[in-house]
């Protein structure tokens, strides 16, 4: 994932700040608790694609 573009880019519910998570391919917004998906290397920053996060993964 491009740094800067990580930079430029928030989330769509919250506005807040994305981490990206390469071994899952997913940008996470924790105040969101969502993680959006990364295909081809292209955020795909659709709540409805987004998938819900656990507590667990919250905490990590």
């Amino acid at each position: 994932m491009d740094k800067k573009l990580l930079e430029l880019i928030v989330c769509p519910v919250t506005k807040g700040r994305l981490e990206y998570h390469s071994e899952r391919a997913e940008l996470v917004s924790r105040s969101a608790r969502l993680a959006y998906p990364v295909r081809d290397g292209i955020p795909i920053l659709l709540e409805e694609e987004a998938r819900t996060l656990t507590d667990a993964e919250l905490e990590q």
